[in-house]
């Protein structure tokens, strides 16, 4: 099938990225899924090798010439990347800004931000010589509002939703589509890594159902399928039980 496209997807071995692997692969599109850890990816590779052609890198998104190197040694059956999903992102800690962990704020910038922008600057030129493409940065609803102990975890991610519009407005003139999704909250390894493991983490996803990372694979496809003349620019997202960052509706147990 010539016009078979060609996804990459960062933060691949687990939650979200490993949902939207899996939910690209039931539609026949290329994969190219990429992660720190290395099993992980072997493993959903031979999962999905039944359905469609997988490539693993296995970098970091925060060493700059490692991401640079694993884009170019890509084989030539995978080096046209029509679809870049930036979802690797993580939290760490959850402290007033008095009492934050330097090394805290440094892995959130380094990962959220830097690394977004290094994989994009890997693939974009591609895009731009051949004038099609589609960019989604998964983001966060806390790129839209600041809460309580939030502080660097929420500029990081409002500087998603800013470089997500910035990218829109510049990549215009080549018929790029740039979007953000932006989930509250959904239930995966995010919390054991926010709370180092702490069984505050256990606590995070009881007495409500919290989105799922398959939700919200379903709509990055959705974003993905739409016509050509269709771009869905920004999603916001949350599960029933939440109305904001700070307020969710718990059942009493």
């Amino acid at each position: 099938m010539n016009n078979k496209k060609t996804a990459l997807i960062t933060g691949a071995t687990s939650g979200i990225g490993r949902a939207t692997a899996y939910k690209l692969a039931q539609h026949n599109i290329r994969l190219i899924i990429c992660g720190r850890r290395k099993e992980r990816l072997l493993t959903i590779k031979e999962a999905l090798e039944k359905q469609t052609e997988v490539h693993i890198l296995n970098f970091d998104v925060r060493d700059k010439k490692a991401v640079f190197s694993a884009i170019e040694s890509l084989p030539e059956s995978f080096k046209q990347i029509d679809i870049l999903i930036n979802n690797a992102g993580n939290a760490h800690g959850l402290d007033p800004i008095n009492k934050g962990d330097i090394e805290d704020w440094d892995a959130m910038m380094d990962i959220n931000v830097k690394g977004l922008l290094y994989v994009s600057k890997a693939v974009i030129p591609q895009m731009t010589e051949r004038k099609s493409g589609h960019i989604i940065n998964i983001g966060s609803s806390a790129g839209k509002e600041v809460y309580p102990k939030g502080n660097v975890y929420c500029a990081s991610k409002h500087a998603v939703v800013a470089l997500t519009e910035g990218m829109r407005i510049d990549l215009n003139p080549y018929g790029i589509k740039v979007a953000a999704i932006n989930p509250g909250l959904v239930e995966t390894e995010f919390s054991q890594v926010r709370f180092k493991g702490e069984t505050i983490a256990d606590n995070v996803y009881k007495g409500y159902k919290a989105l799922q990372p398959e939700d919200v694979a379903d709509v990055i496809y959705f974003a993905i399928s739409r016509p050509p003349h269709v771009n869905i620019a920004d999603v916001l997202m949350f599960c029933t039980a939440q109305a904001s960052s700070t307020i969710v509706k718990k059942e009493k147990t």
